[in-house]
């Protein structure tokens, strides 16, 4: 990349290019988005934001425009929303969500909304959740989650529920998880993980079920991994990583299986990768990345390959990126 980042957003756009937006590059954070193209195995610069901004989220929408809400820049988290147009390489403001919020989650609900959750205004860890049009590019409130968190983890499920699990309440790790029906606008409690845990890696797996891995338990680092099974609404714990970590990266492989990136141990950042077969529900190592690296992005490539970039090891924040 251009320039070195960690704490970004990446996401795929529809023509099978990564977007990477935003993210800290030490002091300052960056306004600097970069394209990857796969094809060429290029990077390249596109329209900036508007605002800097690092711990956002970042969604693309079923028209292809990608919304990134919040974060922080540099010196305050910040609510305002900005939509990127792929056609015109150019990012405008779009509407404000009605709190500041950073280190929260995005959704994107099967009804084409997006559903921000949790997260943490400097202040306090938030339990407020906002949904946005993009249609009228308006914020309106919805119910909000029973336990205030950040550095959680969510997924749209099968159903067209969404599912948040663990987290951090301002005090200590979460082991408590949580379902938001659409139809409703409300949240109810499911079954607890064994394992309070911030964060960790959160992926839907083929099957249905959501696979949650490694985490930080406010004293040490998590090698545990769990599987939630949303038609008993429980959580069963399934084989241990070879490596505890914590802000690493889970991405779902087109085979079904799940890779692990990087990550820390609470001493050191790790070069390891790992692969989950949910069908023995075991971890095998596999080859390490070049540089160790936390605090990164991972995105599957429509080829199937997995691009990782930046982040920070125990040293430099990173500009460099890896395929798997």
């Amino acid at each position: 990349m251009a320039i070195p980042r960690l704490s970004q957003q990446a996401v795929l756009l529809k023509n099978g290019t990564v977007l990477v937006i935003g993210g800290s590059h030490g002091i300052l954070d960056s306004k600097v988005t970069e394209i990857y193209n796969p094809l060429t195995e290029t990077w390249s610069i596109t329209g900036s934001i508007n605002i800097e901004r690092d711990s956002a989220a970042a969604s693309v929408l079923a028209d292809g425009r990608v919304l990134i809400t919040g974060g922080w820049n540099g010196t305050a988290p910040i609510k305002s929303s900005e939509l990127y147009d792929p056609l015109t390489g150019t990012w405008t403001m779009t509407g404000s969500m009605n709190g500041v919020n950073y280190l929260h989650t995005a959704s994107i609900l099967i009804n084409g909304e997006v559903l921000v959750t949790g997260g943490y205004n400097e202040t306090s860890v938030l339990n407020s959740s906002e949904l946005y049009n993009p249609l009228t590019k308006i914020w309106t409130t919805t119910g909000s989650i029973n336990i205030a968190r950040c550095r959680h983890t969510a997924s749209v499920l099968t159903n067209g529920k969404v599912l948040v699990a663990g987290g951090w309440d301002g005090h200590s790790p979460l082991n408590s998880a949580e379902l938001y029906d659409p139809l409703t606008g409300t949240w109810t409690m499911t079954g607890s993980m064994r394992d309070a845990r911030s964060a960790h890696i959160l992926c839907l797996l083929t099957n249905g079920k959501v696979l949650v891995a490694g985490g930080w338990t406010g004293e040490s680092v998590l090698a545990s991994a769990e599987l939630y099974d949303p038609l008993t609404e429980t959580w069963a714990v399934t084989g241990s990583m070879n490596y505890g970590r914590n802000a690493h990266t889970g991405s779902l492989l087109t085979n079904g299986q799940v890779l692990v990136t990087g990550g820390a141990t609470g001493a050191s950042t790790l070069d390891s990768a790992e692969l989950y077969d949910p069908l023995t529900g075991t971890w095998t190592t596999t080859a390490s990345m070049n540089f160790p690296r936390w605090f990164h992005t991972a995105i599957v490539l429509v080829n199937g390959r997995v691009l990782v970039t930046g982040g920070a090891n125990d040293t430099i924040i990173l500009s460099t990126s890896e395929l798997y």
